[in-house]
């Protein structure tokens, strides 16, 4: 019922004859604007780069010291309290 029903003599597929009228255009290739980095622009951003780098450790490291503070001096005011 749901087989398909194959033609008893297989016929080839047609051959193409026919040639295109005209040629598909090529596409023309345009490379993008060179742009030219000198050293001192290099330089600023890996300097700016460090520099953002130090400052953001600089922040982390000041944290982890204020949260250490804060933990020791929590414990001493508590002992304080205790006695």
């Amino acid at each position: 019922m749901f087989l398909p029903k194959y033609p008893d003599t297989p016929t080839p597929p047609p051959a193409h004859t026919h040639a295109p009228i005209d040629p598909a255009p090529v596409p023309v290739r345009r490379s993008l604007p060179s742009v030219s980095l000198d050293q001192k622009t290099v330089a600023a951003v890996l300097v700016g780069g460090v520099v953002l780098t130090a400052l953001l450790a600089a922040v982390a490291v000041t944290a982890i010291s204020v949260a250490v503070a804060a933990v020791i001096l929590r414990s001493l005011l508590r002992d304080h309290h205790r006695r």
